[in-house]
C-alpha cells in the first residue's frame, strides 16, 4: 500500500497566512498571541512531517545529484528550526513562526522538484 503523498496546499495556506507579501503590502499586523501559537504548532508539525518525506525523495537521486545535495542541506537547517527558540533578537514568537513558514515553504519546494525528478527517472 502506497502511503500518501503530504498535503502541500494544506501547508502552503500556513505559510501563506504569515508570508502573504498581498496581506504585508496592505499593512496587515501579524496575528493575534492565540492564533500565532497556533500556526506556529502547525508549522512545526508540518516542517517534522515533511523532513524524512524529502530526505528520503532526496535519497533516490544519484549521490552526486545537486538537487539531492541542495534538499539534504535544506533537511539540516530544517532541524535546526526545529530546535531553535523565540528570541526578542530575531522577532521574538512572529519572527520565529515566518522562519518556520520560510523553512516549510523550502521543504515543500524541494519535495515537489524532487518528486517530479524523480518519478521522471523511474
Amino acid at each position: 500500500m502506497k502511503p500518501h503523498p503530504p498535503d502541500i496546499a494544506t501547508m502552503r495556506d500556513v505559510i501563506d497566512r504569515l508570508l502573504d507579501p498581498d496581506a504585508l503590502a496592505a499593512g496587515a499586523f501579524p496575528p493575534a498571541s492565540s492564533d500565532l501559537e497556533m500556526l506556529t504548532l502547525q508549522l512545526r508539525g508540518h516542517v517534522a512531517l515533511m523532513l524524512p518525506e524529502v530526505r528520503q525523495a532526496a535519497e533516490r537521486l544519484p549521490r552526486e545529484s545537486i538537487p539531492r545535495y541542495c534538499a539534504l542541506i535544506s533537511v539540516v537547517e530544517a532541524r535546526e528550526r526545529l530546535r531553535a527558540e523565540p528570541t526578542r533578537r530575531y522577532g521574538g514568537p512572529p519572527g520565529y513562526a515566518r522562519r518556520l513558514a520560510r523553512t516549510l515553504n523550502a521543504l515543500c519546494n524541494h519535495w515537489e522538484a524532487l518528486t517530479r525528478v524523480s518519478t521522471s527517472h523511474s
